[in-house]
């Protein structure tokens, strides 16, 4: 019998890996609602769909090796980076999933919340949320709508020495800003933003990825500490806030 290996848990979702096989445990079942769609709408590589059993959501594992983690340098080459690159401007490319995306009225209402908190419970300090709250303003303005990942990490990126193949995790797939999936998968890999945009193209804005890295990093550090997690460890969220010093 092939052990459990826990992937992540935290109070909303699980996820186990036992063999090839990952299963989903989620609460919500409008995530896996919107995985499955979004799946099937990807024309990326993506994962197979074993069973849905609500709230268990079991799907193959993918070839390959994450393109990196959080707080290590990525050891994937540069034209794995450049292939992930063309990969998301494939999918920017692909008509939008028939949902609804990201306002930018409630990113903006979400960031003074956050922003806010932060500032009451100082795991920061002030200047530094300031100065990361203003590079974050760059951000919240109108954008034309692409086919988004929406939590395209770089751990959901999977390759294969210079091919991708597969991305996973897609619950929060939507209508939204092309830049903020640049940006999350760049997050504190910055330095291999220009590898990616070999594959992407052109057609970027880099002060609103950089203001996506701000944003992206204000807003989630709450939700980071109040679930076990820390965004203070090297290269996390407020290595990132502080780098924009």
């Amino acid at each position: 019998m092939d052990a459990v290996e826990v992937i992540v848990a935290h109070s909303q979702r699980a996820t186990l890996r036992v063999g090839d096989v990952f299963l989903k445990v989620d609460g919500d079942r409008a995530h896996a609602d919107i995985e499955m769609k979004a799946m099937a709408l990807a024309p990326i590589p993506t994962p197979a769909i074993r069973w849905h059993e609500p709230p268990v959501l079991a799907i193959s594992a993918v070839p390959g090796r994450a393109l990196g983690v959080l707080g290590e340098p990525s050891t994937a080459s540069a034209a794995a980076w450049a292939a992930a690159g063309a990969a998301i401007r494939k999918l920017h490319d692909a008509p939008l999933p028939p949902w609804p995306g990201p306002r930018v009225e409630d990113l903006r209402a979400e960031l003074e919340t956050e922003c806010a908190w932060l500032l009451a419970h100082a795991p920061l300090s002030a200047d530094v949320i300031a100065h990361n709250r203003a590079i974050a303003e760059v951000a919240l303005r109108p954008w034309k709508p692409v086919f988004t990942h929406g939590d395209l990490q770089i751990t959901h990126v999977f390759v294969d020495g210079d091919e991708v193949t597969g991305v996973i995790d897609w619950s929060e797939a939507a209508p939204g800003d092309a830049m903020f999936d640049l940006a999350i998968l760049t997050l504190g890999h910055e330095e291999r933003l220009e590898d990616l945009l070999v594959g992407y193209g052109a057609d970027v804005d880099r002060d609103v990825i950089r203001a996506w890295w701000s944003l992206r990093s204000l807003v989630a550090s709450r939700w980071l500490i109040e679930h076990g997690f820390d965004p203070d460890s090297p290269g996390a969220e407020f290595d990132v806030l502080r780098a924009r010093m």
